[in-house]
This record gives structure tokens, C-alpha cells and sequence, in this order.
């Protein structure tokens, strides 16, 4: 259920804010359950634009260039943050040598570093981060571990994490790890009582694909020379005994069809996810369709932009019912254990 995207209470229950914004389906998922936006911050002009077309307000830029101290006071922190290689080369070396290496974080110099400085600045109840899945596993379990340190050990929140596959709330294939922890000294909760859901509640309308994709679309064809490429591609990973290659979906699709992740690069040849067209070459998914593999409502959600940057847009975005369904778990949290 999507609700107007500006703010639909004059009482919100929390404020939050909302970091590496993208086109903003945290915002969207946290005000579904009450909150109200209070800082945005997105770097994309293009971006951007979506998000200030449909959320009437232009985001701050460069989270880099922004003085955490001048954030407004917020009760959680939202921030789908870009993954970076954390170099820890520099530090390990100094205490090598015995010597102290001062604010030569092991975070500084990658994005994760503004998240850890608004939450030490600003010290909110609570935040939710969002990541790719292989996070947890990067360079065997280093990187994880520095922001693990970074958020518990360093910053003393009380942390858990969950890698959640979205496809649980749309058909779409797409494992994301959420991070979701709490400030202990305005919020009475331990580690085992944090709940990140991995499925909806009961009740939950699922979106089925067969009813996503529309039956007689114009203008989404992929070409003779992407097609070609594309066939060429998967044979070639064929005849080595692997599976790589286009998607493609057969029609009629059938009932629980669920697609592979939609990507920032699906603009250029739509292989993660194409449907077949009879006596035709496939096309691609309609920018109407794709949106709805992420959970965003085509009512009420527009994109003011071309087709490519529309695409980026929502290959970079998250499944909005899923966001929302943790973040209405963290609503009832501040709810009933603030201090």
C-alpha cells in the first residue's frame, strides 16, 4: 500500500533523515509508517530531480561536503550506503610500529566513514543501512567486521543484521543485507530482540510478474546487434558448462515467476531480465514494469527523466515493502522502548 509521498501526518511519530537518498524509496518506507523526513542528502543531479519531483524538495549534494553538526536532530539515520574496499594497509602498519594512528579511521576515505560521523555527531535513537549482500563476506569477513567495530565497539550501538531477499515481497530476485541498530542509552533493547522481518506479515497482497507485465507494449524491442550479442554471450558461457546469460521470461508467464536483479546497468541490454514476444526479438521491461519489480507504486511515483537515468534509478534503488516492513518493526521499537 503506498500512501501520498509527502509527509501524511501532522503528528509523525519519529523523524529521520535520509542519506544517499537515491530516488527515494527509504523515505517513502518510512513514512508509510509514520515518520517524517527531516534531512536528505543525494549527490546524482539526476537523482535528484526524481526525487525532488516526486517528493517536492531538492535533496542536499555531497553528504563529503556537508557539516554533520548542521543535520537537524532525527531519530533515525537511513542510508542505503555505496559499498567501498576499506583499506586497512595504513593503520595495521602503524601499530606495527607501536605507533598511535590517531584519526587515521579505518572507515576514512570511504562513504560508510559519513555515516559513522553523523551517527557519532548526532547520536540518534537508531539507524537501518542497507548494502549488498556480499558486504558480509568482502575481503573474508574485514570489511564487515571494521563497520561491525565501527558501530557496536567504537560507536556503542546495539547492532543486528539479516541478508533479506526481496523477493519475498515482489517478484524480484534481490538479497540485500540490512544493518539495523539502536542507541542504548534512549532505547531499552538487546541484540536478540531487534527484528529485521525476512517476509511479510500475514496479509500481504503479493504482486505476481504475470500481472506486472503488460501483454502488448511498443517501443521496448531490443535490437538485432544487443540480441545477437546477448545469444552469442550465453552460448559461449553454455559450452563451458555455466549458467551465465540473458533472462528471459516466456509467455504466458506462470503463476510465482520470479525475475534475477534488476542492476544499474539494464539500460544498456536489458539481459538480466527480458520477455519474450512472439515472431519478435525479446524487449526489454517498460519503465512502469521495472518500477514495480522494486516495490514503487506507478500511481504515484513518476520519473521525470529519460529512460536510462530511469533505469540506473531503480537497478540503484531498494524493494520499498521490504524496507518498509523493517522499518515498522523500528517504529514500534521507539515506540514502546524509548527511554
Amino acid at each position: 500500500m503506498e500512501t501520498n509521498l509527502r509527509e501524511n501526518t501532522n503528528y509523525p511519530l519519529f523523524d529521520f533523515i535520509d542519506l544517499f537518498a537515491g530516488i527515494g524509496g527509504f523515505r517513502i518506507s518510512f513514512q508509510d509508517v509514520g515518520g517524517k523526513c527531516v534531512f536528505s542528502s543525494e549527490w546524482n543531479k539526476f537523482s535528484q530531480q526524481t526525487y525532488c519531483h516526486n517528493f517536492g524538495e531538492m535533496p542536499s549534494g555531497n553528504i563529503c561536503d556537508i557539516d554533520k553538526s548542521t543535520i537537524p536532530d532525527h531519530d533515525i539515520l537511513c542510508a542505503g550506503f555505496p559499498c567501498q574496499p576499506f583499506s586497512l594497509a595504513g593503520v595495521s602498519k602503524k601499530n606495527s610500529l607501536g605507533r598511535k594512528h590517531g584519526f587515521e579511521d579505518p572507515t576514512q576515505g570511504t562513504l560508510f566513514f559519513e555515516v559513522k560521523k553523523t551517527l557519532q555527531i548526532k547520536q540518534p535513537k537508531a539507524f537501518m543501512l542497507e548494502n549488498v549482500k556480499n558486504l558480509l563476506s568482502h575481503d573474508k569477513g574485514k570489511t564487515f567486521e571494521v563497520i561491525r567495530k565501527s558501530l557496536e565497539d567504537e560507536l556503542g550501538y546495539i547492532v543486528n543484521w539479516k541478508i533479506v531477499d526481496g523477493a519475498r515481497w515482489v517478484p524480484q530476485h534481490r538479497q540485500r543485507i540490512f544493518i539495523v541498530g539502536y542507541n542504548p542509552d534512549k532505547v531499552d533493547i538487546a541484540k536478540n530482540d531487534i527484528i529485521i522481518p525476512e517476509k511479510p506479515e500475514e496479509g500481504y497482497a503479493y504482486p505476481e510478474l504475470r500481472d506486472i507485465i503488460q501483454d502488448k507494449v511498443e517501443g521496448w524491442t531490443i535490437g538485432p546487434g544487443t540480441w545477437d550479442t546477448l545469444i552469442r554471450h550465453k552460448a559461449y558461457h553454455s559450452s563451458r558448462g555455466n549458467g551465465f546469460g540473458y533472462g528471459l521470461h516466456t509467455i504466458p508467464i506462470k503463476k510465482g515467476s520470479v525475475t534475477r536483479t534488476i542492476s544499474a546497468r539494464y539500460h544498456k541490454d536489458g539481459a538480466e531480465v527480458l520477455i519474450e514476444q512472439k515472431g519478435d526479438r525479446p524487449r526489454r521491461l517498460t519503465i512502469i514494469e521495472a518500477m514495480q519489480l522494486q516495490g514503487y507504486d506507478p500511481n504515484n511515483f513518476h520519473f521525470p527523466v529519460s529512460n536510462t537515468q530511469a533505469y540506473r534509478q531503480i537497478g540503484n534503488s531498494v524493494v520499498v515493502p521490504a524496507i518498509r516492513a523493517c522499518a515498522h518493526q523500528m517504529a514500534r521499537v521507539l515506540k514502546e522502548r524509548s527511554k
